[in-house]
């Protein structure tokens, strides 16, 4: 997929069965400016079949997904990845009904989740901040996540370590909030990376911490993870 930030208009693609809905989204960006909405459909594999045969310069920058279909199967996770793995950019605007979905496209890297219940002004404001590369995810979203019963259980330290140091600290900064000594600190960090790699999900670096942190709600849903390539983001 081409990035949005090489074109001065955003390709949008949107997939929502309830027509009012997605004529609205369609009415929201192009009043916003910036945006030109090239497809606007039902269902994902409908989108799929679409972009598949549609010209390069004519694929979207980012997609704004309804998860859950009447009368019809949802939101394929294996589809979103796949997507996600091209290149495309994805927003979920969900009425969140179907908490073991939604953390399943959490999980497969979507980067933005807003509900239906959100104000207009989130959508575009979750939109935004995807199209520049941080991610959003809206309050409601965060009990969601926190419902999860495989959700691996951190102690209050490992939990605590894994704030500070996903908010951007270093390890030394880490140690001296929490008033222990260092080794201290990467031990408490080393248990998050071993019981999330327990429950399949690699962590590799402080910017996968970072991930966890935001995806699983232990930090603020209105701060972006920091960007890898940052100061905030070494493994110290």
């Amino acid at each position: 997929m081409v990035e949005a930030e090489q074109s001065r208009v955003c390709r949008v693609a949107i997939v929502e069965d309830h027509t009012l809905q997605r004529a609205r989204t369609e009415e929201l960006l192009q009043r916003h400016g910036g945006f030109e909405v090239v497809f606007s459909g039902v269902s994902a594999p409908e989108f799929a079949e679409w972009v598949r045969a549609a010209p390069r310069e004519e694929r979207p920058h980012l997609l704004v997904l309804d998860l859950m279909i009447d009368r019809a199967p949802s939101v394929d996770v294996a589809l979103v990845e796949a997507l996600l793995r091209a290149g495309l950019r994805i927003v979920v605007l969900s009425a969140l009904a179907s908490p073991p979905l939604v953390r399943s496209i959490v999980r497969a890297g979507v980067s933005g989740v807003v509900s239906k219940r959100d104000r207009e002004e989130d959508i575009m404001a979750a939109i935004t901040a995807v199209l520049r590369g941080d991610e959003w995810m809206t309050t409601e979203l965060a009990s969601v996540i926190a419902g999860d019963p495989d959700r691996p259980a951190l102690s209050v330290q490992e939990e605590r370590a894994l704030v500070l140091y996903a908010s951007g600290l270093t390890l030394e900064q880490v140690a001296e909030m929490m008033h222990i000594g260092r080794e201290t600190a990467k031990q408490y960090l080393d248990r998050v990376k071993k019981k999330y790699s327990a429950a399949g999900v690699a962590v590799r670096s402080k910017l996968d911490l970072g991930r966890i942190a935001w995806a699983e709600g232990y930090v603020d849903p209105a701060l972006p993870v920091p960007e890898a390539g940052n100061p905030a983001t070494r493994d110290d």
